[in-house]
């Protein structure tokens, strides 16, 4: 899969828009067209975030995503909300460790995975949302790990360069999952 039009989703501060940007940066990077359309607002205080993110070969006509082919669902509310949105043969990605029940669709591709757990087992609090993005990586081949290191590399800001390693290691950690 080279395009695709991803819903990143969870919890305000579970990295949903940063992950978004890492995604949308890559596409940038690996010279496609994307669009990143981030849900700001009381979301951001412990309600349910979202991101669309667009990546295409052909300049995109639109940021909103009514059906995606990729669901990124970090906690149950945005499993429950997004997962009859998505396309028939589309991905779903999802955080095993926040939610307690699978995938109810059959005609698309579930991947559940540990990220939470897997993160802090790892010492990389806080960086599930990275580890789900390996595993996205992964099973959609949508870039390389090499492509989404040179967009993570633009959304790390210079003073935060100390986390760029560990956002790495969270990444590959999410890549390498066999589950």
């Amino acid at each position: 899969m080279k395009n695709g039009k991803i819903i990143l989703a969870g919890f305000g501060g579970q990295g949903i828009l940063f992950a978004g940007k890492v995604l949308a940066y890559s596409g940038l990077k690996a010279e496609r067209e994307v669009s990143w359309l981030p849900s700001y607002g009381p979301e951001m205080r412990g309600g349910t975030a979202n991101c669309h993110v667009v990546i295409s070969d052909t300049p995109v006509g639109s940021p909103i995503i009514p059906n995606p082919d990729i669901l990124i669902a970090m906690n149950r509310p945005s499993l429950d909300k997004f997962e009859e949105l998505v396309e028939k043969d589309g991905y779903v990605v999802y955080d095993s460790s926040l939610i307690d029940r699978p995938v109810k669709r059959t005609d698309i591709k579930a991947f559940p995975i540990p990220a939470t757990q897997l993160a802090l087992e790892a010492g990389l609090e806080s960086l599930a949302n990275m580890v789900i993005v390996g595993k996205v990586l992964k099973e959609t081949g949508i870039y390389t790990l090499d492509e989404v290191q040179k967009g993570l590399e633009k959304s790390v800001p210079p003073t935060k360069a100390a986390l760029l390693e560990k956002n790495i290691q969270a990444i590959k950690l999410g890549y390498e999952y066999e589950g």
